[in-house]
């Protein structure tokens, strides 16, 4: 029989439901971790599985913007005038790199660039996205991407893209009409939010380039590549290729153009050259001209600076910004006014005795001699501001306004380039309300040949000459004919548009002042003389306004006046004087004498546009 073994202690029930409470809480907690665990799972597997599964994706392939090349420039004839070249630039992805100083270090000494350069351009674009390239250097030559490559193990994060920019085939040729590109700013990225443009990317900023900037920008590609931990390219899956822009055909003519660049080469002026009966631009010419493959990349602040000192005041368009007093070639506007008025008849005749005396103040012509007895024709083609001067006290200050702009002077003509300043008629009111003073007689003699407040482009004059020349039409000028996409098909065309007829003035007076025009060229004493072309009747009318008055360089010897004091020199025409085609209007700033300096060069130009003609429609050519 077996003895029994010693006490055993019996549990104390308190502390058994103590323990049985503990385990509870602790089942608890062990299922709530577990649940959480779970619900986490769950979260990151099936809720946010699509979102992960793309940033892996990601870490294994790269997407690479392609830029797309802007469509071309091209000129009536189809000829090409901007187009587009690739370059090389050199690009960064912070996500790739590891050890960003040393990658910036040994790439400094690689592209031959400062490392504070460096560093600035990488804090330009410190708030985008690490996987966002950032541009460190544009358009590399060959040794150095042949260096960049051969280093490229070393440089993680560091690529070179091909990037397509503007190939301007002719210089600086049409500079201010085509504009110039840079690199979008941070404002007009935010303007242009949604429209696909990232830092970096160029775009229109000037001219035509900006004006139809949604045109010609095209669609940017992609390319897919596989990518190791490191960045580096491990092969290529797809290629998205990109859509290039749509081609511009413009009005111009590249040789008329060419031949009024020539003709300004060393002054500062401009050239219109118009159709009479569409209002198409054959050329538009600014002198100076812009650098254009200096603002591509950001133009430096010591070239800007140039630029903004430059007495020849570079960066205004001319044509269609520059503002003058038109001198002689008012006198069209005041002589369709006085025939209109009845204030004269062609045979009404002013003697001519070199001045006038009005008001304890004498007028003077520009020949001291004077021109004795004249009539329009004649006033016309030796340009009498005598004649003028009595003519325009007859009409009065508003009604020679009123003409103005009937003709289109005073406004806008409505040309697509930006900034287009509308020039100056006066009247009584605008002095009294402008300068608080009236008007005195005396500045209408001033007005009726073209000085005193006057103020017109050069565009407005030719304008205006063309609706001389073809009976009263004003059309707008016209830049842009057609918009072709990358296939060559026409996808917009633009036409003529004529604005405004003038019907109030008669074709009598159209008619004799088209003779007036034609004598002041080709007659023997005419001031346009110097104009002419062998085998073509040119009509036209020379100014020369002055920038300071007769009194301040009476003394000096003409070549002694000081270039910002000197005239300027106008002259505007068309051509064939019998059934005019062309208008050529030229300014040249502080030229001196209209009929001397700006009659040689529309000549020139007038040439230049015969030729042109010549080649399509087998007519004789015109000589100088």
């Amino acid at each position: 029989m077996l003895k029994p073994l010693g006490n055993i202690n019996k549990t104390d029930p308190a502390e058994l439901t103590k323990l049985k409470k503990r385990t509870g809480v602790a089942a608890v907690i062990v299922l709530g971790v577990v649940t959480i665990l779970v619900f986490w799972l769950w979260h990151l597997q099936i809720h946010q599985g699509d979102e992960f599964l793309q940033r892996s994706e990601n870490n294994r392939i790269r997407v690479l913007q392609l830029a797309a090349p802007r469509g071309d420039l091209l000129d009536r004839n189809g000829e090409i005038i901007i187009t587009n070249r690739p370059r090389f630039n050199v690009i960064w992805v912070r996500e790739n790199a590891s050890h960003p100083d040393e990658v910036i270090k040994q790439l400094a000494n690689l592209i031959d660039l400062d490392i504070s350069t460096l560093l600035d351009r990488i804090r330009t674009g410190a708030d985008q996205p690490r996987f966002i390239p950032i541009r460190l250097k544009e358009d590399i030559d060959w040794p150095t991407l042949v260096r960049i490559e051969n280093n490229s193990f070393n440089l993680p994060g560091v690529q070179v893209e091909v990037q397509p920019i503007r190939n301007y085939l002719h210089g600086n040729l049409a500079s201010h009409l085509i504009g110039y590109l840079g690199e979008i700013s941070r404002q007009e990225l935010n303007k242009r939010r949604g429209d696909g443009y990232l830092m970096g990317d160029l775009i229109g900023k000037k001219g035509i380039e900006r004006v139809f900037e949604s045109y010609l920008r095209g669609e940017r590609g992609r390319r897919y590549i596989e990518v190791d931990v490191r960045g580096f390219t491990q092969k290529q899956l797809q290629v998205i290729e990109p859509l290039p822009g749509n081609d511009l055909q413009l009005s111009l003519d590249l040789d008329v153009q060419k031949a009024a660049e020539e003709s300004l080469k060393g002054q500062a002026g401009a050239v219109v050259v118009m159709e009479v009966n569409s209002g198409r631009l054959l050329a538009l010419a600014s002198a100076p001209h812009l650098p254009l493959e200096k603002f591509i990349d950001g133009i430096s602040s010591s070239a800007w600076q140039a630029l903004l000192a430059d007495q020849r005041a570079p960066l205004l368009n001319k044509p269609v910004q520059g503002q003058y007093a038109p001198g002689s070639t008012f006198k069209i506007i005041t002589a369709i006014a006085a025939l209109e008025e009845g204030v004269i008849a062609p045979e009404t005749t002013f003697a001519c005795g070199g001045s006038i005396l009005f008001g304890g103040r004498r007028y003077h012509c520009w020949r001291p001699e004077g021109h004795g007895n004249v009539d329009l024709i004649k006033a016309m083609a030796v340009s009498c501001s005598v004649y003028f001067y009595q003519v325009g006290q007859l009409l009065g200050v508003d009604t020679i306004a009123r003409y103005a702009r009937k003709l289109g002077l005073g406004r806008r003509t409505g040309v697509i380039l930006e900034n287009e300043r509308a020039g100056l008629v006066p009247t009584a009111a605008w002095k009294l309300q402008r300068h608080r003073e009236p008007w005195q007689d005396g500045e209408t003699m001033s007005m009726a040949i073209g000085q005193g407040f006057n103020l017109s482009t050069p565009l407005q004059i030719a304008r205006m000459t063309a609706a001389v020349a073809n009976g009263g039409r004003l059309y707008r000028p016209m830049l842009v004919t057609a918009v072709r996409d990358p296939d060559g098909n026409i996808i917009h065309e633009f036409s003529p548009k004529l604005e405004e007829e003038i019907k109030s003035i008669r074709p009598q007076t159209w008619q004799l002042l088209r003779e007036s025009l034609e004598a002041a060229v080709m007659r023997e004493q005419a001031t346009g003389r110097a104009a002419r072309l062998k085998g073509v009747a040119v009509a036209g009318k020379t100014g020369t306004a002055q920038v300071v008055g007769r009194a301040l360089i009476k003394d000096l010897e003409k070549d002694e006046i000081p270039r910002h004091l000197r005239n300027h020199a106008w002259f505007t025409a068309y051509a064939p004087a019998e059934a005019p085609e062309v208008v050529v209007t030229v300014l040249v700033e502080h030229g001196g004498g209209g009929g001397s300096v700006a009659a040689p060069i529309a000549r020139d130009v007038l040439a230049s546009y015969f030729r042109q003609k010549t080649r399509f429609t087998d007519h004789p050519l015109p000589t100088n």
